[in-house]
């Protein structure tokens, strides 16, 4: 995430230079902790919070629990990745919906922090849960809010109640509540308020927030804070906080490439939730903010439970059970690939799912430059064959290449290039369907070590225990040869394995998947 890039960096690097380390003395945890107290004032997160945060990460880290541990600088990242759960909310918190409908949600915010933008994002994904959300044009005082709403309310395929022209006419407080009455006649399950901001903290601003209110009595005031201002959201939450009283928090402009303290700042200093975050400018762009997950995303330890979710939403089941099936009898096509490429557009941007598995904080440049087009290009060198052409590859000769290029606007080596990967794709996939391990050109079986040859294997195998003519001494040996075959390898700091998955997780995952 792009907002956390610097952050992420600094902090796997201070990680990484505690993997040498087979002990922790109190002057390395104190330096580490000196590393992370830097990387969180550089990136803008609120003093009095930074200081409570590394002072219960060294409390911890001189503990017990690191003394004894059998990998000390793998525990260290465990307590940093707790404490940033914590600071973050602790636990995801949902929307509050009213027992008798309708659930009023009001928006509050400073102006330009995305509160018109986030009632469509909200307004969409209420719909795509079964909800019917009106929309309520409570911001007359901003030149033409009233038509910027009417528009993200039609993009996002919802009903909008605006009788009032805006541009400082009508009375917003009025507009609210005879919103509300309108949706109870017209039985919306929800309504939502988007209401005036202004360029800075005042008391109208307060006065007429809390006047809607107090006229509308909402299940939820949602305060929309743009995560890019830094260490003035602080002061801006407070105020509203104290003005307003709002139950949840919304962080707009995740995606930006600012410092990203706000976000680490004001669930803390609030003690209210954080329920949403909004990635990017499209209406389908919006989170609901997993404090444990956003952890994740910081410290490189990636969020794929989030991947999954969007994996399940985009993709067909019968039809994933269908290319399944064709895998199998070897009847994948290019057809095939171009539908699984269009589901694959359907979840979104290929950087941020990219960002999302372990690990990809070290590949950030790979990831910058990937070419988001270079799934448009693919899918018109496909549009460009004939259904003949897309069913069988191998009647691709020289002039249909030529044909297909011309027609797709690109080249015929582009168009060759596309070919072999498709087959050693189908290929791949084939290896898998039926069970076994995928090799890589020039790699060998996917999870052994590139270049290692069969005969070298062998000759490790069979090496496999001491030689000491010493009994005690050979024994002893062997355990230890034992031990450091048996240790995990690989995570994103490099400090070992990821802990195996507990019966929750394993729960939750098969309930993700509809099996549990």
């Amino acid at each position: 995430m792009a907002t956390f890039g610097t952050l992420s960096d600094r902090l796997t690097e201070t990680f990484r230079n505690l993997r040498t380390k087979g002990k922790l003395s109190p002057a390395d945890i104190d330096g580490t902790v000196r590393e992370i107290r830097r990387a969180l004032l550089d990136a803008d997160v609120a003093l009095q919070v930074v200081k409570d945060f590394t002072g219960k990460v060294r409390e911890r880290a001189l503990g017990d629990e690191v003394n004894r541990a059998l990998n000390p600088a793998q525990q260290v990242v465990q307590i940093v990745n707790e404490e940033l759960v914590a600071i973050l909310g602790g636990q995801q918190r949902r929307l509050q919906f009213a027992k008798q409908p309708p659930t009023v949600i009001m928006l509050a915010g400073l102006q330009g922090s995305g509160k018109t933008t986030f009632a469509g994002k909200l307004a969409k994904q209420l719909e795509k849960d079964g909800h019917t959300p009106l929309l309520v044009a409570c911001d007359l005082q901003r030149p033409n809010a009233v038509n910027q709403l009417t528009v993200v309310a039609e993009r996002a395929g919802a009903a909008i109640y605006a009788p009032e022209p805006g541009n400082g006419v009508g009375d917003p407080v009025k507009v609210a509540r005879d919103g509300v009455e309108y949706a109870r006649r017209q039985q919306y399950d929800t309504v939502i308020i988007d209401t005036a901001g202004r360029l800075g903290v005042d008391a109208e601003l307060m006065k007429q927030a809390a006047n809607i209110r107090k006229a509308t009595d909402p299940d939820e005031v949602l305060f929309v804070i743009d995560a890019m201002i830094g260490q003035d959201a602080v002061n801006t939450a407070k105020a509203f906080q104290d003005g307003v009283d709002f139950t949840g928090v919304v962080l707009s402009k995740l995606d930006g490439d600012a410092r990203g303290g706000a976000a680490l700042s004001v669930a803390s200093v609030t003690g209210r939730p954080i329920i949403f975050a909004s990635t990017g400018e499209g209406l389908d762009d919006l989170e609901a903010f997993h404090p444990d997950r956003m952890a994740s995303r910081i410290l490189d330890l990636g969020d794929i439970l989030t991947l999954i979710e969007q994996a399940q939403q985009a993709f067909d089941e019968e039809e994933a059970q269908r290319v399944a099936q064709k895998l199998a009898t070897e009847q994948f096509t290019l057809e095939d690939f171009l539908e699984q490429l269009q589901q694959v557009r359907k979840m979104g941007s290929m950087k941020k799912m990219l960002g999302m598995l372990p690990g990809m904080g070290q590949m950030k440049q790979q990831i910058e430059s990937f070419d988001e087009r270079e799934i448009d290009r693919t899918e018109a060198i496909i549009r460009s064959m004939t259904p003949a052409e897309r069913r069988n590859p191998k009647i691709l000769n020289g002039s249909r290449r030529l044909r297909i290029a011309r027609g797709s606007g690109m080249t015929v080596t582009d168009v060759n290039q596309l070919v072999q990967r498709f087959d050693q794709a189908a290929k791949m996939m084939k290896t898998v369907a039926r069970g076994g391990v995928p090799s890589m050109p020039g790699m060998g079986a996917i999870g052994g070590k590139p270049g290692a040859s069969s005969k070298r294997g062998k000759k490790q195998k069979s090496s496999g225990g001491s030689r000491s003519g010493n009994p005690a001494k050979r024994a002893a040996e062997n355990a230890g040869l034992a031990a450091a075959n048996t240790a995990p390898s690989g995570s994103g700091f490099g400090l070992g394995g990821a802990p195996q998955p507990s019966e929750a997780d394993l729960a939750e995952i098969q309930k993700l998947f509809g099996k549990g």
